[in-house]
């Protein structure tokens, strides 16, 4: 296989975001907020993953969308950016404290009206919604361990053409660490190995920030 890629050095990378558009005073702001934080600011996404999702949701047309992993929310911010007029986002954190900081961020952006966030178990969250194929686009960002489950509770209700995306997939390298036995790491080997083969959805896996990939189902 001819192998075609160019690594991101930090100077290649602070062209590349300086190359898409840059974040607005609401998501700059928020991400110097959860920066403060401290090292628990690793779980914000990239700039770069962001404009994507805005991007995705407004490719799909998308109405309904359901995240799992809202962190201090600038991933649900853009997601619902990318939603239709009277689009819906459905968020699934287990943290009140850092859904203060979202749900402040969510009103500044004018998008406390379009974007629900319930502080539960995800995946009874998830259980708890119809059964229906109405889901238009999903990111899973949250414990690596409950990926498959969610997966296998959000595809059912997803509609044909609908996306659903999973970060975090090449864990910092660590899922070619066949010494790494470690809950995460396999957790979300096992998950890289089943979607690649899974007959029901189309696949693309990205080298986005710490991965991304995406499926379609078909």
């Amino acid at each position: 296989m001819h192998a075609k890629f160019t690594e991101l050095t930090p100077d290649l990378y602070a062209y590349l975001v300086a190359h898409n558009r840059p974040p607005d005073p609401v998501l700059r702001d928020l991400a110097e907020e959860t920066a403060a934080l401290g090292a628990i600011s690793m779980m914000q996404i990239a700039p770069e993953q962001g404009a994507l999702l805005t991007f995705l949701g407004r490719l799909l047309g998308a109405r309904r969308a359901v995240e799992v992993g809202t962190f201090t929310g600038y991933s649900a911010i853009s997601i619902a950016r990318g939603l239709a007029p009277d689009g819906q986002l459905l968020c699934c954190d287990l943290s009140e404290e850092w859904a203060g900081i979202a749900r402040r961020y969510f009103t500044r952006a004018g998008l406390a009206d379009r974007i629900t966030l319930r502080i539960a178990p995800a995946i009874d969250t998830l259980r708890g919604l119809p059964r229906r194929p109405e889901i238009d686009l999903a990111f899973v960002d949250a414990d690596k361990t409950g990926y498959r489950a969610y997966y296998e509770e959000l595809l059912p209700r997803l509609r044909p053409g609908g996306v659903i995306g999973f970060d975090n997939v090449l864990w910092n390298g660590q899922v070619i660490d066949r010494t790494d036995t470690s809950g995460d790491t396999a957790a979300l080997r096992a998950l890289n190995d089943f979607l690649v083969g899974d007959e029901r959805v189309d696949l693309v896996m990205l080298p986005v920030s710490d991965g991304l990939t995406l499926v379609r189902k078909r």
